[in-house]
């Protein structure tokens, strides 16, 4: 059996990590013929080779949460055992709360304070706010006339997928977090999981296995297929014995997950897609307040965040002065180790990240924008790149147009504020957006002219567990998070019950 064991020597925990990297199906470890390597992104050299699951595994791990559903899970687990299943995996998360940060940091590259104080976090927020629902999901009486009875219940829609579904970049940036979204609403809604993880991040995921069957979850409930998407993707996004896909990645592998599922049985299709969030800071904005609000919008998660503000729209009043306090704030930026106290950047999460962030870096330099600051590579090693900024863009510019997903952000004038709502929402997305004012009317009229399914005022890349999120637009279908994601997993269902009327 393929096994992940790993001394971590460097931050805050010094413990050793030892799990089994299998293929998960029926709460037991599978092993394949072939392996995937997973690359420290810090050093780009091989940390580990995990199991890959191949399209024979498909077939096996449908059927078990198939099985699943349909005698442990679905109807026949109530609401108190859903939930309390969920907060029973929240404590143990809890308890190697230091573990599951330190895999992030080793992985995915983001600093280690960053994974334990939100990534973790957040994550064991989400599963125990989702087992507060578990036994809260209720239907309703309709009332009709006194010769009927109808009332309307919610049931779990079945065995459902979150796939990361080819080399996408976006669902490396939080391998735990976008987990946590997508399983607990999902199973507690009664619905059975068939995880992918991303080929790139895969270890707190294959970490959480060990984790979902100490807390007691049945064997088939959730299972975790680590492969690669034109195949183990692929093949779980046509199958006809999966009722729903739920998406995190790219815009243009979101097509392709659209066109799979409807070529099988049509299945319902979530997706949480890409953006290019724009950042409108007015003449009259908290100078200060602005520009740290939007280094944390372009430079939080090293660029890696879908909601990222990088088109930050200043008015030509406050332009001069912005530029240059926002270029000191970029220049404080600590890039390194992510397992340092002192960083506040690691690298990208791979090379075929590091690679895609300087090719649109140097589609900058060649279409004529000014390379403010940075631009370079960092060290010789490893996948580091400085933070960058961009002026005198065109909005005809790749980097005006097309979503990065790296420490790079373009800061554009304005003088007209119809023209920068019009530049602003000039995009294929609209997953967020930002407003700096002091002007409460200006900031709420602002916000509502935005093509956004969340808007920021004051404030950039806040998100809440109890709060919708999701995108307008080519930015996705559907929403994560608050009572809202429990809409995906959940099917709805008219019972009339005639009272003795007589055709």
């Amino acid at each position: 059996m393929t096994t992940f064991s790993y001394q971590f020597t460097k931050g805050p925990w010094t413990g050793k990590s030892t799990f089994p990297t299998g293929i998960f199906i029926d709460n037991e470890f599978v092993e394949s013929n072939s392996t995937i390597d997973v690359v420290n992104p810090s050093t780009g050299q091989l940390i580990t080779k995990i199991s890959e699951a191949k399209l024979e595994h498909v077939d096996i791990a449908v059927k078990a949460a198939q099985r699943a559903f349909d005698t442990t899970w679905g109807l026949n687990a109530s609401g108190e055992t859903r939930q309390q299943l969920l907060y029973d995996l929240a404590t143990l998360m809890e308890r190697d709360a230091d573990e599951l940060a330190s895999l992030e940091a080793l992985d995915n590259g983001k600093t280690f304070s960053w994974a334990r104080g939100t990534d973790v976090a957040s994550s064991i927020s989400t599963i125990k706010y989702y087992a507060g629902w578990a036994s809260k999901i209720h239907g309703s009486t309709i009332e009709t006339d006194e010769r009927k009875f109808a009332y309307v219940r919610k049931e779990p829609k079945g065995a459902f997928i979150w796939a990361l579904w080819c080399a996408s970049y976006r669902g490396t940036s939080q391998p735990l977090l976008m987990m946590a979204w997508k399983i607990g609403p999902a199973l507690a809604a009664g619905c059975t999981v068939l995880l992918k993880p991303s080929e790139f991040t895969p270890l707190t995921a294959l970490r959480m296995c060990s984790l979902i069957k100490e807390a007691g979850f049945p064997p088939g409930v959730v299972n975790v297929l680590v492969g690669y998407g034109p195949t183990t993707g692929q093949a779980l996004s046509e199958h006809m014995g999966i009722s729903k896909v739920a998406f995190t990645g790219s815009t243009l592998v979101g097509r392709k997950i659209m066109a799979a599922a409807s070529k099988s049985n049509l299945k319902d299709v979530t997706l949480e897609l890409g953006g290019k969030s724009p950042n409108v800071i007015f003449d009259d904005a908290d100078l200060d307040q602005a520009v740290s609000w939007a280094a944390h919008g372009i430079f939080w998660n090293h660029g890696q965040a879908c909601c990222a503000g990088s088109r930050i729209f200043v008015q030509a009043g406050i332009y001069d002065r912005f530029l240059a306090a926002l270029t000191e704030k970029a220049k404080a930026i600590r890039v390194g180790d992510p397992f340092d106290p002192n960083v506040d950047q690691g690298p990208q999460v791979s090379q075929l990240q590091y690679d895609r962030i300087m090719g649109y870096i140097d589609s900058g330099r060649k279409d004529g924008a000014t390379v403010h600051l940075g631009g370079n590579r960092i060290g010789t090693e490893g996948y580091f790149i400085e933070p960058t900024i961009f002026t005198d863009t065109r909005p005809d510019m790749k980097i005006v147009e097309e979503e990065i997903f790296g420490p790079v952000g373009v800061v554009v004038k304005f003088t007209d504020e119809q023209d920068v709502i019009r530049q602003a929402n000039d995009t294929l997305y609209g997953l967020a957006a930002a407003v700096f004012t002091k002007d409460i009317t200006k900031a709420i009229e602002t916000a509502h002219k935005l093509h956004a399914g969340t808007v920021w005022v004051n404030c950039v890349n806040q998100l809440h567990v109890q709060i919708p999120f999701g995108g307008y637009k080519q930015s996705g279908i559907g929403r994560e998070l608050g009572e809202n994601a429990l809409d995906n997993y959940l099917n709805v269902k008219a019972v009339h019950i005639n009272l003795g009327h007589t055709m």
